[in-house]
């Protein structure tokens, strides 16, 4: 991969996921947690979301190893639970937000592709189409602090929700030897690529 696309890759990337922690954000705020505007999270700047490891460190190293997929993640946005109107029903109504957002806007530059368009930007929007599917799909996966963990809580019994939760302390760590067990390439990657398809864009 040439430094250039790189570049262009890693912008895609950070913005797609940028996009998708302020959606959780704007969400608790409707229902009533002003948490993230009070931390100034309610921003598309993307200094304000960076995480070192998940934004910048992550990304180059698959970019420098060739693999065939760009991954990574921000801070996550401050959401005080207890705030929410309905704490267990809106709890996955923002949880559902990041990865609901990152399907739209992998629909929108899905239709960019159908434009006429120079073979180079057609690589870059049919990356924003790849880039968000996998933010998506790969955030439903149900470990916390996943978003897809959000929905089960909230429609598991509180006696078993509880402990369910405390899994978030070593959420990161499990997360990173999902992804060191292929869990991506087996499972995460066919479920984007026949997304991909039925949004008539062929990551092959």
């Amino acid at each position: 991969m040439q430094a250039t696309d790189a570049v262009f890759y890693i912008a895609i990337l950070v913005m797609s996921i940028v996009i998708h922690e302020v959606s959780h954000g704007f969400m608790a705020e409707y229902f009533g947690d002003k948490t993230a505007r009070y931390a100034g999270r309610l921003t598309l700047n993307p200094l304000k979301h960076l995480d070192l490891f998940g934004s910048v460190l992550l990304p180059a190293i698959l970019v420098i190893s060739n693999t065939p997929f760009l991954f990574g993640w921000a801070k996550p946005i401050p959401v005080n639970f207890s705030r929410l109107n309905n704490p267990r029903r809106d709890m996955m109504l923002v949880g559902m937000a990041g990865p609901a957002v990152n399907v739209v806007l992998a629909v929108v530059a899905s239709q960019l592709t159908r434009v006429p368009m120079p073979v180079d930007v057609y690589k870059f929007v049919e990356a924003a189409v790849f880039i968000n599917l996998l933010l998506a799909a790969f955030n439903m996966i149900p470990i916390p602090p996943l978003d897809g963990s959000r929905l089960v809580m909230g429609l598991l019994p509180r006696q078993l929700a509880v402990p369910y939760s405390q899994l978030e302390r070593y959420g990161i760590l499990i997360v990173m030897v999902f992804i060191y067990m292929g869990v991506l390439d087996a499972v995460v990657l066919p479920i984007v690529e026949w997304e991909g398809r039925l949004l008539g864009v062929s990551f092959l």
